[in-house]
């Protein structure tokens, strides 16, 4: 019985290694829950924004447009910002370093449909067709995270299913595209990282 449980606690630990050598699994579910916050603040000052243009308040469409612009940007550069710190956190603790050639798969699946995404969202600001911009970022989005979620937690897969459903959904929803926008980028990131934490994190 001894020599049983020793071959299977060997067994296990082989798959542990197998698993941290083919997966990022050091993300962190805090990472989740503070980018849901940033994106739920960005959506608010998003709101104020497009409620001076329609009120029309002394802003024009490209004033508006470089407004939102400079929230989205704000909001993802911190929202990466803190996720990294928080990942980076994680992965001292469970003694697994953050670089390695899983993690350069894994952002490179991420970026290639997140890319492409920008350059539709570029396109759709040109042609001033603002309504298509919120699912267009949530199709784009969910996309990224199933095609970049082979290389990290399966949980990340759901996720997108969730972004990308929310997103097709807003195309026939086109005049609540700041609901859809926070719904997809706030709750869910939210609701996800409290799984994350409970799941993996909570001691």
């Amino acid at each position: 019985m001894d020599e049983q449980q020793a071959s299977l606690k060997e067994l296990h630990q082989i798959k542990q290694m197998m698993e941290r050598s083919s997966r990022f699994i050091s993300l962190s579910g805090l990472s989740g829950i503070s980018a849901g916050i940033l994106a739920l603040l960005g959506a608010w000052l998003a709101v104020q924004k497009i409620s001076r243009y329609a009120h029309g308040t002394g802003i024009d469409y490209e004033t508006l447009v470089t407004q939102l612009i400079f929230i989205a940007a704000g909001v993802l550069i911190t929202a990466f910002v803190v996720a990294f710190i928080f990942t980076s956190l994680r992965s001292k603790k469970d003694g697994v370093s953050i670089w390695g050639v899983t993690t350069y798969r894994l952002l490179i699946n991420l970026a290639i449909p997140l890319v492409a995404g920008a350059f539709f969202v570029f396109r759709i600001l040109q042609m001033e067709h603002i309504f298509l911009i919120a699912p267009t970022c949530l199709i784009f989005y969910g996309l990224a995270l199933i095609n970049a979620s082979k290389y990290t937690l399966g949980e990340i897969r759901y996720l997108g299913y969730c972004e990308l459903v929310l997103g097709i959904i807003n195309l026939w929803v086109p005049g609540y595209g700041l609901v859809f926008w926070a719904a997809g980028f706030g709750v869910l990131h939210i609701i996800y990282g409290i799984i994350m934490w409970w799941k993996y994190e909570r001691v």
